[in-house]
């Protein structure tokens, strides 16, 4: 049986809200910020919490996204910073993907890093992000492939230009 209390199991929220929200932000004290502020609202609106409406991780996401729109984040561009921690493999490899991988994030529009920072960040279900964004399934689905596809362009150098950003992409073979 699920529990009733959507913060039952803290630790893995924290990691998913903090995820998301360094997807967002970036690393570190701006998104300790943001991740805190979402769980005090949390605590204080639990009761309002709805299973039937989504899962725990969906609703304090759409918690942080809320904390995100009403204190934007500082005036520093995700490509300026650099992580703190690098992963423990080899630690110039890792620094330079990481900044490489903000450096393409930040060229995408809003919506492209907001679907990408749920899906990959707070590790949601495209049927989540779904009714999180009020969006079909699909259109999710399609939404996030074209995401992705920009940010692989971006990566290597390669400009999609306006109409990727319009949905006139032309389909490739």
């Amino acid at each position: 049986m699920f529990s009733r209390d959507p913060l039952a199991n803290p630790e893995l929220l924290i990691r998913k809200v903090y995820a998301y929200v360094a997807y967002r932000i970036g690393d570190g004290p701006d998104a300790e910020d943001v991740t805190s502020e979402t769980f005090e609202r949390a605590l204080r609106y639990k009761d309002s919490y709805d299973r039937s409406k989504g899962e725990p991780a969906a609703w304090v996401i759409g918690i942080a996204r809320r904390c995100l729109a009403s204190n934007p984040p500082s005036a520093r561009s995700l490509s300026d910073q650099v992580p703190d921690a690098p992963g423990a493999t080899d630690v110039e490899e890792e620094s330079v993907r990481r900044v490489d991988l903000r450096a393409g994030l930040a060229t995408l529009a809003q919506r492209d890093r907001e679907l990408l920072a749920l899906r990959y960040g707070g590790d949601l279900t495209a049927a989540q992000i779904g009714r999180l964004l009020d969006m079909g399934t699909n259109a999710v689905e399609v939404a996030l492939y074209r995401a992705r596809e920009r940010l692989t362009a971006a990566l290597a150098g390669v400009d999609y230009g306006e109409s990727a950003n319009s949905g006139a992409e032309a389909v490739r073979n």
